[in-house]
């Protein structure tokens, strides 16, 4: 088996992405998806929801920066190396360089090829508060590929076999979620619970519910964040969560965080452990983002970290602040950054339904967590393979 020296340029239509003019209405909110670096991550596979769509009319005025399914979408500015392949007819925004693959080469082959090249890619940034490799240096950078087609379309069915586990795995999480939101919405909100009919309403609450304060149904404890000055309060066994490890995560279920303290650093700073289970919620800048772990976590300063005073309250809670989250952002102060404050998340109002309820729908919902929690382990598991097998093969070292 040959492998030879290609540019990355060789390898397909190189594309850099355009945003539409934001006060233009007429180019969003289409049934195409406007792909942007925050649709991505470094190890994201088919990009399927974005936040943003544009309509026909933007496809129509950027014809030249559209780019068609399978096309490899990797960021180039600031968080360089975020990738992803899209599903559709799709625009990036300026800071992604797409490739559409020529037909010579396999474009799921392409995509890990990028994949196992990031860190090189990366070294090869300039700026340093805001990296970036443009277009042209993008198009030049080097890299090995098999001479046969045939061969590149064996590595890349080896790979994508995990890749499409991690998917399944993804579609499932975000099923079993959605199916508790559904529940949570037509028993609280709707008031269609099981046995709703020979329950008397007086002023929207049911007989036996009962409007209290957030404080009265849960502890409330912040974080903090050891010196960084002091090695020997980092790269310990204790997760200490941020939250960018929530706002990145896939779900609710969080297994681990990118950094870890130590004992000593925990005891010598503000930051505090929290219970497993624990409701982690960001309360600065990016508010509202919810996370649970099964260990023992710490957070830093941007959390709240919500212990319910009845375990059963747990789900409950945790399925009523994610619907309110207009609300709870509402209630954030500040010139900078917004931030909610604990005092003032405490005197948020809440409805408790009868323990009945309560118990019912928890059950229900630790069912759906718990699949979650498996699917998400598995999902880490699969993930680690893969990036095992990457190197190794992308480098002719497995022959397959």
């Amino acid at each position: 088996m040959t492998w030879r020296e290609v540019r990355i340029g060789d390898l397909g239509r190189v594309v850099t992405g355009k945003t539409p003019p934001t006060k233009q209405n007429r180019f969003f909110d289409g049934e195409y998806p406007f792909i942007t670096p925050s649709d991505l991550s470094y190890d994201s596979f088919r990009v399927t929801d974005t936040t943003t769509t544009v309509s026909s009319e933007a496809k129509s005025k950027f014809a030249n920066q559209f780019i068609p399914e399978n096309a490899i979408t990797f960021t180039c500015i600031a968080s360089v190396g975020k990738i992803g392949v899209t599903s559709t007819d799709s625009l990036t925004n300026q800071q992604i360089n797409s490739i559409i693959v020529s037909d010579r080469h396999d474009w799921r082959f392409v995509y890990y090829l990028l994949r196992n090249e990031t860190r090189r890619i990366q070294g090869m940034c300039s700026g340093v508060a805001s990296p970036i490799i443009n277009k042209r240096d993008f198009e030049k950078v080097k890299v090995k590929i098999p001479d046969n087609l045939a061969v590149q379309t064996r590595i890349s069915s080896v790979l994508s076999v995990y890749d499409d586990l991690i998917e399944n795995n993804r579609r499932r999480i975000g099923l079993l979620e959605q199916a508790v939101k559904r529940i949570y919405k037509e028993w609280f909100i709707k008031l269609r619970y099981p046995g709703h009919e020979s329950v008397e309403v007086t002023n929207n609450l049911p007989d036996r519910w009962r409007s209290m304060k957030i404080a009265d149904v849960c502890e409330t404890v912040g974080g903090g964040t050891p010196s960084t000055k002091k090695k020997e309060y980092w790269d310990g066994d204790i997760n200490w969560v941020v939250p960018s490890d929530v706002t990145k995560n896939d779900g609710l279920i969080l297994i681990g965080s990118e950094r870890k303290i130590t004992e000593r650093g925990l005891r010598e700073s503000s930051a505090k452990m929290v219970p497993a289970e624990t409701i982690l919620m960001t309360s600065r800048a990016s508010i509202g983002f919810f996370a649970l772990m099964d260990i023992n976590v710490c957070t830093n300063q941007g959390f709240i970290n919500i212990i319910p005073s009845d375990d059963e309250l747990r789900m409950y809670l945790l399925f009523n602040l994610m619907d309110r989250i207009s609300e709870i952002r509402s209630n954030a102060k500040g010139t900078t950054y917004p931030e909610i404050s604990k005092g003032r998340f405490r005197q948020m109002n809440i409805v408790i339904p009868t323990r009945k309820l309560v118990v019912a729908f928890g059950e229900f919902a630790c069912d759906a967590i718990q699949q979650v929690r498996y699917l998400k382990k598995q999902t880490v598991q699969l993930a680690r393979a893969r990036d095992l097998l990457l190197p190794k093969l992308m480098s002719g070292r497995v022959v397959v």
